[in-house]
């Protein structure tokens, strides 16, 4: 169905209605969150933080723009999903490292999700503290410690009412929660980025902007393009039931892997490493030994080289695109377990033509993923990358949606979005 036709069929279903409609009741629900300011935090406090994210161009701004713009405003929402994302990766990291975990979510079914889940939710509530005072130490203000506490305990509270608000969009609405509202978050600042974009054209620079728009246009389709891509491998399955009978000759189907598998993992990952060092020197003032060393360690980290040599730039543009790939790879192999999916083939009587059952099945399916990976790591580093030179070649250093993270959030968002949406209408008869 065309897009067109996907949203009048899904606005003409009364149910599928109601569940979209409430979608957009809790996004309204997340945006005023945004605009309520912590009651402890002072003028002063609002103060050094905002000029902190202003002159930030690294992690905390990163944060901070996927948020809506909550840290900025000293919000209570300012902490977000990001404790919960964390939490997310740990908990899926240690359910591959750790085997008794693995083999309980492979045999316990819903009651393992749930415990899994719970587990999460702790963590999420650990990290909520940790990262609150994390960022007050960041930001060098004085607090009074009951003030600190009380604003902490509020970021807290805020972070868990944003996970409830994608819990009930998962439950009442349509589309994965978390998902959503980390859309929500980024496309909230969407107008402010249209506006800034007005005054630049106002001021002069009408060519950038038009560049700018025409770069948006074509970097959105070709992260399209690249989220849908796949490789599918042809399936044989062996025997098939008719009439209660199992005869040999069953149907053929594929094995889809996709290009880009492991979604935006790798970029949260190798961002967050590369602004370690300029994090690090903000913790002694300028001049001091720490602060210089770790300003010269960060010029070789990140793709901007800290505006010093061209070379400092390059080193940093490599070190950046090595990070993606290691992690892309990392994060490939914990979801795709070649061991795991070549014995579900060979239990459920299936195989790859021409490939024999077993270590041949194995061997076959990692060459092909390494294959992907690479293609999809590739996909990765360019798009993350593409935010670093946008600036150089527009002049424009304002609009924060070409490339990188926030587009592809967006993208994969509304895609997923979209394929449950035909899903349900197809369910519903109304797919021709």
């Amino acid at each position: 169905m065309r897009l067109a036709d996907t949203i009048k069929a899904a606005w003409a279903e009364p149910e599928l209605r109601q569940r979209i409609l409430f979608i957009f009741f809790m996004f309204g629900v997340f945006v005023i969150g945004l605009h309520i300011q912590v009651p402890f935090a002072s003028d002063e406090v609002r103060d050094a933080i905002f000029q902190r994210l202003k002159e930030d161009r690294g992690f905390i701004q990163f944060l901070n723009s996927i948020g809506g713009g909550a840290l900025g405003r000293v919000s209570i929402f300012a902490l977000g999903l990001n404790p919960y994302i964390t939490s997310s990766i740990i908990m899926q990291l240690m359910t591959v490292a750790i085997p008794q975990w693995k083999k309980d979510m492979a045999e316990g079914g819903q009651y393992e999700r749930m415990k899994r889940a719970q587990r999460t939710r702790i963590l999420t509530l650990v990290l909520c503290v940790v990262q609150g005072f994390g960022f007050m130490a960041m930001f060098g203000v004085p607090i009074p410690l009951m003030d600190r506490i009380l604003i902490v305990a509020t970021w807290v509270a805020g972070a868990m009412m944003v996970l409830w608000l994608g819990e009930q969009i998962q439950e009442k609405g349509i589309g994965q929660g978390v998902s959503l509202m980390i859309f929500a978050g980024i496309v909230v600042s969407f107008p402010l980025q249209i506006a800034l974009l007005a005054q630049e054209a106002s001021a002069g620079k009408g060519i950038g902007v038009a560049l700018l728009v025409v770069l948006f246009l074509a970097m959105t389709m070709f992260i399209v393009y690249f989220t849908q891509a796949q490789r599918r491998i042809a399936i044989q399955h062996m025997r098939r039931n008719v009439g209660g009978r199992m005869v040999a000759g069953g149907q053929a189907s594929y094995l889809p892997i996709p290009v880009n598998a492991a979604g935006v993992i790798p970029i949260i990952f190798a961002m967050a490493l590369i602004f370690l060092p300029s994090q690090f020197a903000t913790f002694a003032p300028a001049g001091n030994p720490w602060n210089t060393f770790w300003t010269e360690v960060a010029g070789f980290t990140t793709p901007t080289g800290g505006g010093a040599f061209v070379w400092k730039s390059l080193v940093g543009t490599f070190v950046f695109a090595i990070m993606i790939f290691f992690f892309t790879y990392f994060y490939t192999a914990i979801q795709f377990n070649v061991e795991d999916i070549a014995n579900q083939l060979k239990r459920s009587g299936a195989y790859i033509p021409g490939i024999r059952q077993g270590q041949q099945t194995e061997k076959f399916l990692d060459g092909v993923i390494s294959r992907i990976t690479f293609v999809g790591a590739a996909f990765l580093a360019f798009v993350s990358l593409v935010p670093f030179w946008v600036p150089q070649i527009t002049g424009i250093q304002q609009f924060g949606f070409i490339g990188g993270t926030s587009l592809l959030i967006i993208v994969s968002v509304v895609l997923d979005l979209m394929r449950q949406i035909e899903a349900n209408l197809i369910m519903r008869g109304y797919a021709k």
